[in-house]
């Protein structure tokens, strides 16, 4: 029920995924909606603290996540997938843990260039390493938002290729990511 078997995913793969793929998009718009704020505005300093807290709570879920993977069995893919789809889905996978490990890590970069380190709703801090490079808020941030872009268009190419299996292909590639495997 908890951890994954080779017809299906536990409860907490799922739990994980979901939730991740919640937060990725929940704090996609709230960055893009921050950037255009003004001084003035009360959520001038309130929607990157969320942005920011957010984000170093993802990276500690995807690092768990990342571990749940390695030590829990993969499902077997469906027998009515194509090499070329399993072959797309696993290269799809890593690509979205690479791209969230770096959108996290420039985004570390971005916050901790002035030496201070980051908050996590003032429940902890993240502690900054400095200034590691000349002008590293604003190498980091374009590579940030260039990343958290691809990251968004690999998602939602991500949530078609489940759409297309669902309702194109009539297999349970979309259940299983729903249907908690039993033992």
């Amino acid at each position: 029920m908890f951890r994954n078997t080779s017809d299906g995913y536990g409860i907490v793969s799922i739990a994980v995924h979901w939730i991740s793929a919640l937060t990725v998009f929940g704090i996609f718009f709230l960055g893009f909606w921050m950037v255009d704020l003004t001084y003035y505005s009360t959520w001038y300093k309130t929607a990157p603290h969320i942005h920011k807290s957010v984000g170093i709570l993802l990276l500690l879920l995807t690092v768990f996540r990342f571990a749940w993977r390695l030590a829990n069995p993969k499902p077997r893919a469906s027998i009515e997938h194509q090499q070329w789809e399993k072959k797309v889905s696993h290269y799809t996978h890593m690509i979205i843990y690479l791209l969230l490990f770096a959108i996290m890590s420039s985004g570390y970069l971005i916050s901790t260039a002035d030496d201070r380190g980051i908050w996590v709703f003032d429940w902890f801090e993240l502690p900054s390493l400095g200034q590691l490079f000349t002008d590293q808020a604003d190498i980091a941030g374009l590579i940030h938002q260039v990343l958290a872009y691809s990251l968004i268009g690999l998602a939602i190419l991500h949530s078609l290729g489940a759409l297309k299996h669902h309702f194109l292909d009539k297999d349970n590639t979309l259940i299983r990511m729903f249907k908690i495997a039993s033992k």
